[in-house]
């Protein structure tokens, strides 16, 4: 059995970083106390840290506003989506009032219905300030159709949440129904049986990046595939995201078994946000097709990941029983080391 520890993005330690003082000055916690602090703790980087002229979250904050490449008004959409639940558990924890919420989903709305798109699809950085895309990488300068699905995902959690017996909510659900709507998925198959991640208006579809699963690319093709006005098809699921049927593949570590072979990282599952970032809008359990049951995929790509860190073959400072749960992060700067 692995020991309960604390589910943190710990990349940052192959940098050498110590942690000594910290966890010396950390207080003891319960696994409850644990969550909670963790949740709320989520949830102020959202609410406290945004954007604000857009509400939508930064791409990443840094104490003593030191930020990498004048950045600290860059936001990213698919962040924006994973915080725009955060921002639903903060008012049913009690952590802000429904209006404050209300308030907060209006101006993401509202920011987004003035951004840069690109045949519906968001880019994955946008200026915070302008409304105006921030290239990614030199071609990655227009749509993103996988940060967009997570923005998407964020929005219809919002449409759920939003009661339709208030006028005012009632306004915001029909908002973003036009917004969720007008993204085009089927055109981001470029004519071919799968989604293609990103598309120009300059460079078009140099990038040339397809899809394929198993990875954190799930989400837009459920999304894609229940679109009212722009539906992807059948055979992008099956011969784009699942290759064929070759996403299928048995894979057994510390004698836990993995279903499906996860792209990059095959044998040990690769980082958590691959099992993950799908999930968050999607309910695994008793979720099953033909490829997997993903609720059983999720636990064990989690325990496997888990039983490395314990395991801790390169002897990275820190990995251990209480310190798992890889995934993606930014390294500590030099500067905050000791902050």
């Amino acid at each position: 059995m692995i020991a309960s520890g604390c589910m943190v993005g710990c990349g940052y330690l192959q940098s050498g970083s110590s942690n000594q003082t910290a966890e010396k000055s950390l207080p003891v916690l319960t696994d409850e106390q644990l969550l909670d602090t963790i949740e709320h703790t989520t949830f102020r980087y959202f609410w406290d840290a945004a954007e604000p002229n857009s509400g939508m979250a930064r791409e990443r904050y840094h104490m003593d506003n030191i930020y990498p490449e004048n950045d600290k008004n860059i936001v990213t959409t698919g962040g924006t989506g994973f915080g725009l639940m955060a921002i639903i558990v903060g008012v049913e924890r009690g952590f802000i009032t429904r209006d404050e919420a209300i308030n907060r989903f209006d101006k993401i709305i509202s920011f987004l219905e003035k951004a840069d798109r690109f045949h519906g699809a968001w880019s994955h950085w946008i200026n915070g300030e302008t409304a105006k895309t921030k290239p990614f990488s030199p071609k990655d300068d227009g749509g993103d159709i996988v940060e967009t699905s997570y923005l998407v995902q964020g929005l219809l959690t919002v449409k759920q949440y939003l009661d339709v017996q208030v006028a005012g909510e009632m306004e915001l659900r029909a908002r973003i129904d036009s917004l969720c709507n007008t993204v085009e998925w089927s055109w981001y198959q470029n004519g071919a049986d799968v989604l293609y991640w990103h598309w120009s208006p300059k460079h078009g579809w140099e990038m040339n990046f397809p899809i394929e699963g198993y990875n954190e690319c799930l989400i837009p093709y459920i999304i894609g595939a229940s679109s009212p006005a722009f539906p992807i098809s059948t055979a992008a699921y099956h011969k784009g995201w699942a290759r064929s049927g070759a996403i299928k593949r048995t894979t057994i570590k510390y004698g836990i078994t993995l279903e499906l072979s996860h792209n990059g990282n095959p044998d040990f599952g690769g980082p958590l946000f691959w099992s993950h970032y799908s999930f968050l809008g999607l309910d695994p359990k008793n979720l099953k097709d033909s490829y997997a049951d993903y609720w059983r995929h999720n636990v064990n790509h989690v325990l496997i990941d888990g039983c490395y860190c314990i395991e801790n073959p390169k002897k990275y400072k820190g990995y251990g029983e209480n310190c798992w749960g890889l995934t993606a992060s930014y390294s500590i700067p030099p500067e905050l080391e000791n902050v």
